[in-house]
């Protein structure tokens, strides 16, 4: 087309391409290319550089696609979980016992930022660049939209090198937008915007506050009501919010999409549940984000960089730098992981993506950089999110299953019977108990127990107990004892515990705080009820023939497709499924999620299968 399309048939165009794109990746089985880098190139074909089938000058194709950039920005700054900055207890055992994922990460950001400032004004000695700032931020920038889905297709995410290589992201995307916005003000010479920008994350957390505790007072049946049907009073909420935030950031002269990205930091300081998550991803990704990454391909100027030599050589260049930038700090992880681990996390943390994509828009279209520089950078980040989670799997080995270890406080009857079939379903049982001359007659190879004359919550500290197992059970019969315990678990932030408390009063307290508290008498009156009106049920949940586990869907692999289409089902039973708080009963026809909560019934072998897939 000479004067390129009409508006809707290049808008037509552009979404056809969004739609089309996974189809293809998956058709074509090249999943390990990322969708929006399939886009940019998607955009690449159609654009100015190939096809030129699409008027870049298009009035809807630029509205849409600037909306498209600030809800990318909100759901960056949503993708932020700051409950990953609290140091977790677990089982840490081997070389990581001692690690601090948050401090160490923090540091090896520090140590990037170094670098990348040192890289940058290289590249101005040699005359490539005029302005080492923005090429700081660009060599800083790290792709939470690329690490995360690797490491939960690895399955590391929740292992230590796991949480430390996300918070490296984590706080790279939080410290460089800032950086950016700042970046940016003094560019447009007026230095009072600072003060702008620290306005505008005070307001982030008085705002937050101001939420959390309206939630509290609000009647919360009112708000689910709300929140299906036309009403949808949550997805209203956050456009509101996000125009808030943006109105906010153009008023007193800063860029918009900070204020998108702090709109998304609010909401993630919330802890929204997944399912609405999920729908706001869906219309993010569904239709405004891919027209943005469409056009940045569709603009990508191909002539700019054949006509500018010293560009062209600044790609390889570049590429070198962010491979040092992120590899040389990473040499710090040596202390705790193996060199493998190591040089794979570096590799990873190369990709870099959406922040320099957006750094790179925004600031051509300020003047900041020329068309040339801009499409070195996009071009440079389609190359890093191709070749860094291949590098990364090839480096890192496959990661194999062990045997989960699970602490049993007290040796009561129940508890050793438990302790039995835990230990058939692939758990290291380790009984904690005061000496009992009546368990000498039991095998000992049954019953792993280690006895203590006086059994006190200080003696288990001093064995380890909070870093050496992955679950506790805390089954005595003394109350007080097993509150003490509750208490440090809970103030350590120690989440894989159960605790048996029989007072009604404490047992209702200490369930209204989150923990997971059980009680004989309540056990043993749930099972009469379920005798006398699910006879049945009590039958499956006894038969040591059955198992029944809670799967989570943590993955994308089974998302979005039906039950009917799962692989592996053999004799297993789908009873249950949670989303969210939600029940939800299954058939054929129910759609998977992300982060569903799956209960399964069946036999031990199917359910060491399942076990594989999910």
């Amino acid at each position: 087309m000479e004067h390129g399309a009409t508006s809707i048939v290049s808008l037509m165009i552009v979404t056809g391409v969004a739609f089309f794109i996974p189809i293809l990746l998956e058709r074509l089985k090249l999943k390990v290319i990322p969708i929006v880098v399939a886009e940019i190139i998607a955009g690449i074909i159609i654009g100015q550089s190939g096809l030129n089938l699409i008027d870049v000058d298009n009035a809807w194709l630029t509205l849409l696609s600037s909306l498209g950039l600030i809800y990318l920005m909100f759901l960056s700054g949503l993708e932020i979980d700051f409950n990953s900055f609290r140091v977790k207890k677990g089982n840490n055992s081997g070389k990581s016992k001692e690690i601090n994922p948050f401090l160490v990460s923090s540091t090896i950001f520090v140590f990037m930022l170094a670098l990348a400032y040192g890289f940058s004004l290289i590249l101005v000695s040699l005359g490539m660049i005029d302005d080492p700032y923005f090429m700081t931020i660009i060599l800083s920038t790290i792709s939470l939209g690329v690490v995360v889905p690797v490491l939960k297709e690895r399955k590391v995410l929740n292992t230590k090198l796991g949480q430390t290589v996300l918070l490296i992201a984590v706080i790279s995307d939080f410290v460089t937008m800032i950086l950016f916005a700042y970046y940016l003000a003094v560019k447009d010479g007026d230095t009072t915007i600072v003060w702008w920008i620290i306005l505008l994350v005070a307001l982030v957390f008085m705002l937050y506050f101001i939420l959390n505790f309206y939630r509290k007072k609000t009647n919360m049946a009112l708000i689910d009501a709300l929140k299906r049907g036309t009403a949808q009073i949550g997805t209203r909420g956050i456009f509101a919010l996000i125009l808030l935030f943006v109105a906010l950031s153009e008023t007193m002269g800063v860029e918009n999409i900070l204020g998108a990205f702090l709109a998304g930091v609010v909401v993630s300081l919330l802890s929204p549940d997944r399912e609405f998550v999920h729908q706001l991803d869906s219309f993010g990704y569904g239709f405004l984000i891919p027209i943005f990454f469409v056009m940045v391909g569709v603009e990508f100027d191909f002539g700019s960089l054949l006509e500018n030599r010293s560009i062209l050589l600044l790609i390889p260049v570049v590429l070198i730098f962010l491979f040092l930038t992120r590899n040389l700090p990473t040499l710090l992880l040596k202390r705790w992981f193996s060199w493998n681990e190591v040089f794979s996390s570096g590799m990873l943390l190369t990709s870099t993506l959406s922040l320099a994509i957006v750094a790179a828009t925004v600031s051509l279209q300020m003047g900041i950089i020329s068309e040339g520089m801009n499409s070195a950078i996009v071009l440079v980040a389609i190359l890093t999110c191709f070749t860094s989670p291949i590098l990364y799997a090839r480096i890192l080995p496959e990661v194999e299953e062990t045997e989960r270890s699970l602490a049993i406080i007290g040796a009561n009857r129940a508890a050793l019977r438990a302790s039995l079939n835990f230990q058939k379903s692939n758990y290291k049982v380790t009984i904690f108990s005061e000496k009992q001359g009546k368990l000498k007659s039991e095998s000992d190879s049954e019953f792993p127990i280690i006895e203590m004359n006086n059994m006190t919550l200080e003696k288990l500290i001093e064995m380890n107990l909070f870093e050496s197992f992955d679950g506790i059970i805390v089954a005595t019969s003394n109350d007080n004892f097993n509150v003490e315990i509750a208490n440090y678990a809970n103030a350590i932030g120690y989440e894989n515990i159960i605790i048996r408390i029989e007072e009604p009063t404490l047992n209702k307290q200490y369930t209204d705080m989150g923990l997971a508290i059980y009680s004989n008498a309540f056990a043993g009156e749930m099972v009469l009820k379920a005798m006398v009106h699910s006879p049945s049920l009590v039958r499956l949940l006894t038969d040591n023939d059955e198992i029944i586990r809670e799967f989570v869907l943590d993955g994308m692999r089974y998302d979005r497709i039906p039950l009917r289409k799962l692989p592996f089902l053999g004799d297993t039973l789908i009873l249950s499924i949670y989303r969210g708080e939600r029940a939800i009963t299954p058939n054929g026809d129910t759609i998977l999620q992300q982060g569903d909560r799956l209960i399964i019934s069946g036999s031990g072998d199917s359910m060491e299968k399942v076990a594989e897939y999910l």
